[in-house]
């Protein structure tokens, strides 16, 4: 474990020496993640991106890629592009990355069943704003706005989510 890595505590995100309250998947912590199952993976997840709404924050970081019209994100086990980042028109399942509320208005990804994603092993795992403290999730890690801004600034190149 390194001073950059994020662990899930049961009292909330370790990051940094610090505690950030967090909500999990309402499935809760599971070994076995499948599609749809609102579970939140147990596992070493390594940080792979960080998507932001240009329109509503700064980049939060110099590598962080905007979130345009038309972002999407397949969750669709039967399609090629499945646990990706695809663009509207879609014809197969997804979720709109451009929420009108703020829950994606910064949002970091895992490398849960990615690069190379199994048919319904689940699609991705964001750590993204909450919609409320203690409101569960699909299977992502939600914080808090400030605590999750904080968070973004850092994580650094070898930084993993790390969920016991």
């Amino acid at each position: 474990m390194t001073p950059y890595d994020m662990v899930l505590t049961k009292r909330g995100l370790r990051m940094g020496g610090r505690i950030f309250p967090c909500s999990i998947g309402k499935g809760g912590i599971s070994s076995q993640k499948a599609e749809g199952d609102g579970a939140t993976p147990r596992g070493t997840h390594r940080i792979v991106g960080m998507l932001f709404r240009p329109d509503r924050i700064a980049r939060p970081t110099d590598w962080a890629v905007p979130i345009l019209p038309g972002d999407l994100w397949s969750d669709a086990p039967e399609a090629e592009d499945y646990n990706t980042m695809v663009r509207a028109p879609y014809p197969h399942s997804h979720e709109s990355l451009r929420r009108a509320d703020p829950l994606y208005d910064l949002v970091i990804l895992t490398d849960w069943n990615w690069p190379y994603p199994v048919p319904g092993r689940g699609s991705a795992i964001f750590i993204h704003q909450w919609r409320r403290p203690g409101y569960p999730t699909e299977g992502c890690i939600a914080l808090g706005r400030r605590s999750l801004h904080r968070i973004a600034r850092q994580i650094r190149h070898r930084t993993r989510l790390i969920i016991p």
